[in-house]
């Protein structure tokens, strides 16, 4: 099934080659989960005033059933995000992570914490 997807960009023209980028990252996410009802993805570079190098960021909205998983990656951290590939890559690596953390939730595979639980009485 192929996930619905709209790709936006602001404050820069749209390229077609980093919406083709960001198709491909989008279809992988259904590895992770595969009950995504949509998924919307913001690439914004920087206003024009800037004197330093721009920093892209990307903003991913993945819908599911009863939720809504956003990444926003709006502030970078570091000086890689000068390249909008490496900055959507980033986004997508940290979409999988959410959407791996949601589905083991979903299936209570969910570590507990032992501290201050009933194992530490029994020591």
């Amino acid at each position: 099934m192929e996930i619905p997807l709209e790709v936006n960009f602001r404050n820069m023209d749209p390229s077609p080659a980093v919406e083709a980028r960001i198709r491909e990252k989008a279809a992988k996410l259904e590895r992770f989960h595969d009950r995504i009802i949509g998924c919307t993805v913001v690439v914004e570079a920087p206003h024009r005033h800037h004197h330093k190098g721009k920093l892209y960021s990307v903003h991913i909205d993945i819908s599911v059933p009863g939720k809504d998983l956003v990444v926003d990656r709006a502030k970078p951290l570091d000086h890689s995000h000068e390249d909008v590939y490496v900055a959507v890559r980033d986004a997508f690596n940290a979409a999988v992570r959410r959407l791996e953390d949601y589905t083991s939730k979903l299936r209570g595979d969910v570590k507990t914490s032992t501290r201050g639980g009933a194992a530490s009485l029994a020591e």
